[in-house]
This record gives C-alpha cells, structure tokens and sequence, in this order.
C-alpha cells in the first residue's frame, strides 16, 4: 500500500491510509487524519442513534404491544423481536462490505450511514399509529435494518481515521455516546410513554439529523476513483466466511462479545415487565422505575467509561479491561436475587452501569485490533463482529420468553445473565495478538 513520502501526518489505519491530502485517482481509498470535530461528532452520532434503540426498546415498543393484548404481551414482544432479528442478521455486514467497495465523491461510510437514517425515520414517524401485531412486525424489520445502514458504517469509521494507539479513546467516545444515548432515550420515551406516536417521530426525526450533521461536519475524501476490485458474487459471498482455524483471535472476540451481550440483554430486554411482574409495580409505576434505574447508573457509568478507556490507551491493555467488567457485572446481576425488590434493582443497575462502561470503553478497540488481513476489509469484519452485538440483542425477548414461561421465571433470567458473562471472559482469555 504506497502512502506519499511527502504526507507527514500520513499512518496505516486498518482499513487503508490515512493521509492528509487526498488519494490521486488509482490509489487505495484513503481518510484524513481525525480532527476536534469528528471525536464529538462520534459522541453524538452514537448518541442519537443508541437512544433511539434505548427508547424503543426498553419503553415505546414494549408499551403498545402491552397496550394493544397485555395477556399475550412477553409472547408477542418475542415474536417481533425474533422476526427482525432473522431479516436484520446479516445486514451489518453486508452494508459493512458494500461500504469497504463504495466509490462516491461523499466517501465509503456516509452514503450509508445517511439511507439507513432517512428510511428508518421514515418508518418511525408511522409505527406509533399501528395497531396490528403483524404490520408492527413489518415495519420494526424495516427500522432494524435501516438502523443496522447506519450503525455498521459508523463502526468503521474508527478503523479508518484512528491510528491504533489512539482507538481506546475513540472506543470510549462510542461507548459514552452508547450509555447516554441509552439513558437520553429511555428518559424521553418515559416522557412520551402515553404518547407513542409522538415518541416514534422524535426518535425518526433525531437520526436523520444527526446522520445529516455527521455528513456535513465530517467530510471524509471522496472514494470516486479509488482503486476496487473488481467485484465477483462469489468472492463477495465468500468473504462472510472468516475461517476460525486461520484467525483464531477474531473467532474468540466474536464469541466472546456474543456471550457478554446475550447476558446482558436477556436482563435489560424484560426490565418493563420485570418491574410490573416481578417487583410488582402498577405499569405507570414500572415506566417510571425504568427511568429511574437508568439515571442512577448514569454517572458511575460514565465514570467507568472516561477511566478506563484512557486508562488502556495508557497502559496499551485491554482483556484486563474485560475480566474487570465481568466481575463487577456478575456481582450486579446477583443483586435482585439477593434483594427481590427495588432496593435490588437499583444495586444492580448502579454496579452493571460500572461493568458495563468498563465493557464498552475497550470492546471496540479491542475488535479492532483482531481484524483478519490487516484490515483491509474492515467495514464487512467490523459488520460481522457487529453481529455479536446484535444477535444476541435480537434474540435476548425471545431466549427471556422462553425463561420466563417455562423455565423459572424473571429469576432464573439473572441465573442464565450470569453464566453467561463468565463465559465470555473465559472466551477472551485465549485472544492472543491483543494485551
């Protein structure tokens, strides 16, 4: 990969160079170097879009399925979700690969990043008025993958404009914008829990804003003329396939992040109905608990998140990073079995708030740093690991379905959370080209 001798602020990033003046026609796409504005702009980009998965999630969907049939709520909170993740499994990655091959005066990334935006807008400023299961159905597939367009590109931008040694900062940026998007969303969707409509339509009108900012504000180089192979389905198809055998340490980080985020979502996707169910709380009650759990792990989490994601640029580690936050989350989890009450909740969202930001602040240096080939696919592997994260978010209602009604209960869901976390510092442990 050739980089200009005269381009001083030129450094290998794993999806191709970064340069501070652009690629002639020919040479390999390139991005400039990060500047003040894109760390913020990361931060709200991330932001924005995590809290309109917070919002939707934990608030606004679960309440119109509950209003529409509250005796069939957990069954068919399952089915949506269990749907949209068969049509959204593999979107990540393939818009990550259409992104590495995309040639447009605009870039790789942000063609992208700015369709998923405007569809899924679109589709959230109808969702609030059905009241059929089936076409919620349709129109949550359509809004997941649409986010999924814009999630996965965002990903990589990381790759592409940060040097190694300054990913840890990034990564905390990404996963500080994900917490207080998260806590952002799930206090504006409490404020519009008894106007959904309305909800839906802030959260679509915010991603295209902030898709559109990003756009404006972070002018990458324009991948009009940059070098591609030439494209072959087969080849294209069969880049999907990362084979464990000759790339072990990606193998081990797809695992391991699967583990930890089934864990934790299989919690964080019932906590509604934990709250009513479990605790007991009236559902007016409940949405406003959900609020509340969310800001009492508001600070520790941040605090967690800036420490640790400067702590392991400093000392160029991650894995301890990650067998911390499994520790402090396992502990947490235990709580509202210890304490079955709202005393419990609270410990445990203020002690996984701790874990969790610990998680985010190096997971996704750390994935960065298992790319196969250097990088030089990176949109598609970053879309893969990105899978990691989704799947198991996807089938968290439906595995938690399954827990509640026929295994043991809201109980037996911090059990199976709790394994599960374990495992999955048991599966960073054989990652070896990352501290």
């Amino acid at each position: 990969m050739s980089v200009s001798p005269l381009d001083p602020a030129a450094e290998l990033a794993p999806t191709g160079t970064i340069r501070a003046v652009p690629p002639e026609a020919g040479e390999p796409a390139a991005s400039p170097p990060a500047n003040r504005r894109l760390l913020p702009s990361l931060l709200m980009a991330s932001l924005t879009l995590f809290a309109t998965y917070g919002g939707l999630i934990a608030i606004l969907l679960p309440s119109q399925i509950l209003m529409i049939d509250e005796a069939n709520k957990v069954g068919n909170l399952a089915v949506v979700t269990t749907i949209s993740f068969v049509f959204t499994l593999f979107a990540q990655p393939i818009v990550g690969a259409l992104s590495d091959r995309t040639r447009s005066r605009f870039g790789r990334r942000v063609p992208w990043m700015v369709l998923g935006a405007i569809i899924g807008g679109i589709f959230l400023f109808g969702l609030g008025s059905l009241t059929d299961i089936l076409w919620i159905t349709v129109f949550w597939v359509i809004i997941q993958v649409a986010l999924n367009f814009f999630q996965a590109p965002l990903t990589a931008i990381t790759a592409d404009r940060f040097p190694r040694s300054k990913r840890g900062g990034a990564s905390a940026m990404i996963g500080l914008g994900t917490q207080v998007g998260m806590t952002v969303g799930i206090m504006l969707a409490g404020a519009f829990a008894a106007q959904i409509g309305i909800g839906y339509a802030v959260f679509g009108g915010a991603v295209i804003v902030a898709a559109l900012l990003f756009a404006l504000v972070n002018r990458d180089w324009s991948s009009k003329h940059a070098a591609v192979d030439a494209f072959r389905w087969g080849a294209f198809f069969r880049g999907f396939w990362i084979d464990p055998r000759r790339h072990p340490d990606f193998a081990w980080a797809f695992a391991a992040r699967f583990l930890l985020i089934l864990g934790y979502f299989v919690v964080s996707a019932y906590q509604l109905y934990m709250l009513t169910d479990y605790i007991g709380l009236p559902l007016a009650d409940a949405q406003g608990a959900v609020v509340t759990l969310t800001l009492v792990a508001f600070i520790p989490t941040l605090i967690a998140i800036a420490l640790s994601g400067w702590w392991s640029d400093r000392v160029g580690r991650r894995k301890v990073f990650i067998y911390a936050a499994s520790a402090v989350m396992v502990a947490g989890l235990a709580m509202p079995l210890l304490q079955p009450n709202m005393t419990g909740m609270v410990l445990m969202s203020i002690i996984n708030g701790v874990g969790f930001g610990l998680y985010m602040s190096v997971d996704a240096a750390l994935m960065t740093e298992v790319l196969p080939n250097e990088g030089v696919s990176a949109g598609k592997d970053l879309g893969i690991l990105n899978v990691a994260t989704n799947v198991p978010q996807a089938l968290s209602p439906a595995i938690g379905g399954v827990i509640i009604t026929s295994v043991g209960g809201y109980a037996m869901l911090f059990v199976f959370a709790i394994v599960f976390v374990i495992l999955a510092a048991v599966a960073t442990a054989p990652i070896k080209g990352v501290r």
